[in-house]
């Protein structure tokens, strides 16, 4: 559904509503005080004005405008379903690129992209605009958008700034209060890690989800907007990994839970020091890994 209909259906719901509040015969305000009550244009207002007149709500004679009837529920128009949100639309884009559907330098058409993820042209620009900041787009000289994608390059920058940022994170978490809510969260995250440990024959393949709860949890202590951003891209690709490369992968998973919980182990025992030196461990294995994923796609 076009953009303008949408804006058109809201605003004559509004009105709708506003002529509910006035008593039969009472006089209907001028189109500019309309427009200001919708909050669009007086083309559209007028638009609404005609369904209101078709439908027998309200007599219209020049700028005489009067209301004959109260409105009912049938009278409303329905609104299409919001689509998908900024944060599916993300999540759908980076999929897109992380399953490498297409290659790294590839031009992006927004019309094309518009149909396939069901979103306004509008929206998809804004979306690409916020997303350059994270280095998988760029805008082009002439015009338009280039996914610069995910290569090895990417890969060992993204590496490298997380192992900054968890470091930073495990420092906050050695030295956070007794009282605060990451530690009841890395005791639940201690018996969840023994328990798929016990289980890692059969249960090897439900670790990426740990895997992801466990660095939210010791991420969140971390109360920085810009750090926030970069975290949810941060932890997608990391999740993707998995999906990546299945070979050993039961080994590589039993061999993480003991690094998640020697971290653990280190940041209970209130040792910074410790739990920063098994944090760059655990991270230089995670880069190891990522990159020998990467090879199966010959981009390692």
């Amino acid at each position: 559904m076009a953009r303008s209909d949408t804006r058109y259906r809201e605003a004559y719901n509004r009105i709708l509503s506003f002529c509910d509040t006035l008593p039969v015969e009472a006089t209907i305000p001028s189109e500019t005080r309309l427009a200001e009550i919708a909050g669009v244009s007086r083309t559209i207002i007028r638009r609404c004005l005609s369904r209101l007149q078709d439908l027998g709500l309200i007599s219209w004679e020049g700028r005489d405008k009067r209301l004959l009837r109260k409105p009912q529920d049938e009278d409303r128009i329905a609104l299409p379903d919001a689509g998908p949100g900024k944060s599916d639309l993300e999540q759908r884009f980076l999929d897109w690129i992380l399953r490498f559907d297409v290659p790294a330098n590839t031009p992006l058409s927004v019309a094309e992209l518009s149909r396939t993820f069901e979103v306004p042209q509008h929206d998809l620009k804004e979306f690409l605009a916020g997303l350059s900041r994270f280095g998988l787009v760029s805008r082009r000289p002439q015009g338009g958008w280039m996914l610069l994608g995910f290569t090895k390059d990417y890969a060992i920058e993204l590496s490298d700034f997380r192992s900054l940022l968890e470091a930073n994170a495990v420092s906050q978490v050695a030295e956070a209060p007794v009282d605060h809510p990451v530690w009841q969260g890395l005791s639940r995250l201690r018996q969840d890690h023994l328990a798929l440990k016990a289980a890692i024959e059969t249960d090897f393949h439900e670790f990426s989800k740990l895997d992801e709860r466990f660095h939210q949890t010791i991420n969140s202590v971390v109360r920085n907007r810009f750090i926030a951003e970069f975290q949810k891209v941060i932890s997608l690709i990391f999740h993707y990994h998995y999906m990546w490369d299945k070979t050993e992968e039961k080994i590589r998973n039993e061999a993480a839970i003991d690094e998640h919980l020697a971290i653990i182990d280190a940041l209970e025992a209130r040792d910074a020091d410790a739990a920063r030196a098994a944090t760059q461990r655990h991270l230089r294995t995670s880069k190891t890994t990522l990159l020998s994923s990467l090879r199966l796609h010959d981009l390692g």
